[in-house]
């Protein structure tokens, strides 16, 4: 349920991030501030039970791939192919670090 709390949290990033850049009045503005809060109360509550460095990091590599699909698809960044070989990097090593990441480990560190 944790991780599941991570990528909601990762969702709400890109929102934030996205309202950051686009936001234009202040009904936009008070999303976005409702959106930072959102993804920090998340990644807090589920870092209670996870190990901090890897939520943080799934975190932040789930929001910044997000940031990034959306500026392609929304925004008309330019796409390459490098774009694609660092989005899949990046992605690679927030799978990697979620797999190395046993719920055996958390429940020792609890301890």
């Amino acid at each position: 349920m944790n991780w599941i709390k991570i990528i909601i949290a990762s969702i709400f990033e890109v929102g934030w991030v996205i309202g950051l850049n686009h936001a234009d009045n202040w009904w936009q503005w008070v999303l976005t501030l409702i959106a930072i809060y959102i993804s920090f109360y998340l990644l807090i509550v589920a870092s209670m039970e996870l190990p901090v460095g890897t939520s943080y990091a799934v975190f932040v590599g789930l929001g910044a791939t997000g940031v990034a699909i959306t500026d392609f698809l929304l925004f008309g960044q330019p796409f390459t192919v490098w774009n694609l070989v660092f989005i899949a990097v990046l992605l690679a090593g927030v799978i990697g670090l979620k797999m190395v990441t046993s719920e055996e480990r958390i429940e020792e560190a609890e301890k």
